[in-house]
């Protein structure tokens, strides 16, 4: 495995901090299970893998983290995309309701919140999410307030892995790359950040640490509870104090 890049060399540079990015799905969230236990569902009743559940190797290899198009197209190869996208869209609405009665925020998230809240950071959702489920998921953690943009990948020309998600929510912003860092849970989404010439901290939720690695996550975490984000977090903050004293 690749070793971690220290917290100095990843954050520091970044000063004066403008803004944070935040995908939905696995990040805000520990959504993946329920995401998994919508598509057993709906893949049971047709009979998908003759009746066998797909297990949680197959989701995160196949599934998690991607567009809708793209799960479709994992899942079914030789459907057609219309047809694949229907089954998408049945588990979607079989989420909503597991959602909306079971979702949890990543242990340590309001620490975090709080940290960009005091510091009077610009915050945006970006997620291949559709815009119902990201929607339904910053209201159930209450972060209707935080977030001023909500950016979703089928709304862009294109989604993640791609970085034009990420890129719009620059320009939405106004902030520059080189003042930003994001947080990503799955490869596809670290590979779109990094596309955008954005730093990113992978948070180890649920995907293998040497895949987040492999995308370019500038610093992996196992949520925001963890030391080694807060060790960065300081570090940050060290430096923009420095960067203020030097300009006063």
């Amino acid at each position: 495995m690749a070793s971690d890049p220290t917290p100095e060399r990843s954050l520091t540079k970044l000063v004066p901090l403008e803004a944070v990015f935040f995908d939905i799905d696995g990040t805000l969230c520990d959504s993946d299970p329920l995401h998994h236990i919508a598509y057993q569902d709906v893949l049971s009743e047709i009979g998908y893998n003759n009746g066998v559940p797909i297990d949680e190797e197959f989701f995160i290899k196949n599934i998690a983290g991607r567009s809708d198009e793209e799960a479709a197209k994992n899942l079914f190869p030789d459907w057609d995309l219309e047809k694949g996208l229907e089954i998408i869209h049945k588990k979607d609405v079989r989420y909503r309701v597991l959602a909306s009665q079971n979702l949890e925020p990543v242990k340590g998230l309001y620490d975090v919140i709080k940290w960009v809240r005091e510091r009077g950071l610009k915050r945006a959702a970006v997620t291949n999410a559709p815009r119902i489920n990201a929607e339904l998921m910053i209201s159930k953690l209450g972060l209707l307030d935080f977030f001023q943009v909500v950016i979703i990948g089928s709304e862009c020309e294109r989604s993640k892995p791609f970085p034009d998600p990420y890129l719009t929510a620059l320009k939405e912003m106004n902030v520059s790359p080189d003042h930003t860092f994001i947080f990503e849970d799955s490869p596809s989404g670290i590979r779109a950040g990094v596309a955008a010439g954005i730093p990113v901290i992978g948070l180890a939720t649920r995907n293998p640490e040497n895949s987040l690695l492999e995308a370019g996550a500038t610093l992996l975490v196992k949520d925001y509870s963890d030391p080694k984000l807060w060790s960065a977090l300081q570090d940050l903050d060290s430096a923009e104090a420095k960067l203020k004293e030097k300009n006063a």
